[in-house]
């Protein structure tokens, strides 16, 4: 059974074809229309449209950089985008003549990692997605938590640096202000401003305009070695390592798994953020680490994720009376076989 998964976040819109076995048969991608709803919808509605004319598929499952009610039918607010208290399911459903789930995107992305990637079969996983800010994900024991109100997960948003940078959430100091790609591109445009000779490498990549570098562009410059680059991603891994010690004190996650965008840096992120968690977290000498593994999907984690979640709902939809793939329902009480033969005899 295929179904089509799309991650909808701050900078694209990703789509695919996704298999039961989180294979990607096809992808799309267009630039995220931020500051319109009805934009995004019309980007979703046409990719839809697009894959469900290539293949044959059952589902589609959305995974939207925002917060998600536990209904998974409207977004209540998004740092990045302009939903607010969006009904997104219905007004998709008006227009999509399959079934839909809405969930979170950094939810879809842990719950891929999960299934099919670096977290499969850990009791406790930990999901961060570097990108334009951090997402969050969280699973256990086989269930994918998302809290009382579907607001789970949203550890970008914790407080790192009282009174620190504005975040797009309306807070200072978030997480995310020092731990993801907006940081990562905000620190190497107010270097290359300095224009201090230290700045140089930077500058060349830009063309000498510090407004045009992007992420990608530190990035690829710090892969190939330029040492302002390098730097700057140590600084974002650091900031990492520590905030991810801070979740494990909390959760006692057994694995710990970095996706996003930034997570492209490979080692140049994920070692600085390793000697930055072993160096401050809770009880360190006296318990065991949680393990620091870069996502296996990177930038598909979230479609992936997305298509299997609304596989699974069409499987057993969210307001079953079972228990199993969605954690907040509650089983019925099962009657055993001798107490309804005791029944059956008092009503005879």
């Amino acid at each position: 059974m295929l179904s089509i998964g799309i991650d909808i976040g701050g900078t694209k819109v990703a789509a695919g074809v996704v298999d039961e076995q989180g294979l990607v048969l096809e992808r799309r991608q267009l630039p995220t229309p931020s500051h319109s709803p009805q934009a995004v919808e019309e980007a979703i509605v046409g990719l839809v449209a697009q894959l469900g004319a290539r293949h044959r598929v059952a589902s589609v499952g959305i995974g939207a950089a925002g917060w998600v009610d536990n209904e998974q039918a409207v977004v209540r607010f998004s740092p990045h985008l302009a939903w607010r208290s969006e009904p997104l399911k219905a007004r998709l459903s008006e227009r999509i003549a399959l079934p839909l789930i809405v969930d979170n995107d950094a939810n879809a992305a842990a719950w891929a990692e999960y299934r099919f990637g670096a977290g499969r079969g850990a009791s406790v996983m930990v999901c961060i997605t570097l990108g334009t800010g951090i997402g969050g994900g969280l699973v256990i024991n086989r269930q994918l938590f998302r809290g009382t109100y579907g607001m789970a997960g949203e550890w970008g948003h914790m407080i790192t640096v009282p009174e620190g940078h504005w975040c797009e959430c309306g807070n200072r100091g978030c997480w995310e202000q020092y731990a993801s790609g907006n940081a990562l591109v905000r620190d190497a445009r107010a270097l290359a401003r300095t224009k201090s000779p230290a700045a140089h490498g930077l500058l060349e990549i830009c063309g000498g305009d510090p407004d045009r570098i992007t992420g990608p562009d530190v990035t690829a410059a710090a892969i190939a070695g330029e040492p302002n680059s390098i730097e700057l991603l140590a600084d974002v891994g650091t900031w990492l390592g520590r905030g991810i010690a801070d979740l494990a004190a909390a959760l006692d996650p057994e694995v710990v798994v970095i996706g996003g965008g930034v997570s492209a840096a490979g080692d140049l992120l994920l070692q600085p953020a390793q000697r930055a968690f072993s160096r401050t977290l809770t009880g360190r000498g006296f318990r065991e680490e949680a393990r620091l593994v870069l996502a296996h999907f990177r930038n598909d984690a979230g479609l992936i994720g997305a298509a299997d979640l609304a596989r699974h709902a069409m499987i057993e939809p969210p307001d079953s009376a079972g228990v199993g793939f969605w954690p907040r329902r509650k089983r019925r009480p099962r009657v055993g076989h001798r107490r309804r033969e005791r029944i059956r005899a008092v009503r005879a």
